[in-house]
């Protein structure tokens, strides 16, 4: 089913201090070099005081401006994030509450399928706003990955990066809008990549020098690549299946930003040209599921995709979850 969704504003907010392949180098012990050979990540940025609301604020306030909106015709604000800033309340209504929105009413609330979560919330809101129930929507992706990385785990603690996107969604009878979708999830990789610690198994109040790793991101970073590569041509083809389109008359993909290792052999296995295949990891890291969004806020910026373009947004998540949507932007 086609929805008229229309990304309408777009707007991003990078923490102030720029961490570099160097400096993770020297945290780790590692050779000078080695990171960056190892992830394809030249730099990236860590929050300092930021936290995910402030983040989150800033990018959506630089949306509402690309949009040519105001705060008062927001209908609902939505979180898509892989990470909370606490238990509760949602990120979204701390968000309002940053945005000077305390009394708006305006809904809020958070979606979170990780480094999915923008696509997911994306997906599900569109339904919402073609059956009429929302005109504008501000759906914001904010992350900090850099408060629960295991220094130890070489593999995952060179990949990351924080930072915040945000975009206003317009309901429109114009040719933008979204043509398939599709998701899947396959549990038995459930524990592939996760933090077991801080919810109710292991309760925070079990944090102690014996379960400290439990409340830090734990990765296997080459059985999600092998689990998730097989299962990607399959999904693509059911993807498309939707559509009468083919990965030809897709314009620009624009991935999640795992590793340059992974990008790269999933755009040669998708047999799509470099030029058509978004990738911001050197200057970025891995946001988690603001990755996809701040690929889509560059790619606009920087003229590589115009108004009408079909677009691809396609990434995997811990889950194990697959995710992707077509659309005319």
């Amino acid at each position: 089913m086609r929805r008229n969704v229309k990304i309408q504003g777009i707007g991003s907010y990078l923490p102030k201090r720029l961490v570099t392949a160097s400096e993770i180098d020297g945290m780790i012990g590692a050779q000078d070099g080695w990171s960056e050979n190892k992830s394809g990540v030249k730099q990236r940025h860590f929050v300092t005081d930021e936290t995910a609301s402030f983040m989150g604020a800033q990018a959506a306030k630089l949306a509402l401006q690309d949009a040519c909106l105001s705060f008062s015709q927001i209908d609902c604000i939505i979180s898509g994030s892989g990470t909370i800033e606490q238990a509760i309340p949602s990120n979204a209504s701390l968000i309002q509450e940053q945005l000077g929105l305390q009394h708006s009413g305006i809904p809020c609330f958070d979606v979170n399928s990780t480094c999915l979560s923008f696509v997911t919330a994306l997906d599900m809101i569109s339904y919402a706003m073609a059956a009429g129930r929302y005109e504008h929507v501000l759906l914001i992706s904010s992350e900090i990955s850099s408060v629960g990385i295991n220094w130890k785990q070489d593999e995952s603690s060179i990949l990351f990066g924080d930072g915040a996107v945000a975009v206003v969604l317009s309901r429109t009878d114009g040719s933008s809008g979204i043509l398939a979708s599709h998701m899947e999830t396959y549990s038995a990789g459930a524990h592939l990549s996760e933090i077991r610690g801080g919810g109710t198994k292991i309760h925070p109040r079990e944090h102690r020098e014996e379960t400290k790793e439990d409340f830090l991101f734990y990765m296997d970073g080459r059985a999600i690549f092998k689990m998730s590569s097989k299962l990607i041509p399959s999904f693509i083809e059911k993807l498309f299946r939707q559509t009468d389109l083919t990965m030809e008359d897709i314009d620009m993909v624009i991935p999640h930003q795992a590793s340059a290792a992974a990008m790269k052999i999933i755009r040669r296995k998708l047999n799509v040209p470099e030029s058509k295949f978004m990738s911001i990891i050197e200057n970025y890291g891995n946001m988690i599921a603001a990755s996809i969004p701040m690929a889509l806020y560059e790619a606009i910026k920087q003229g590589k995709i115009k108004r009408g373009d079909r677009l691809l947004l396609l990434g995997t998540s811990a889950g194990l979850s697959i995710g992707g949507i077509i659309l005319e932007y």
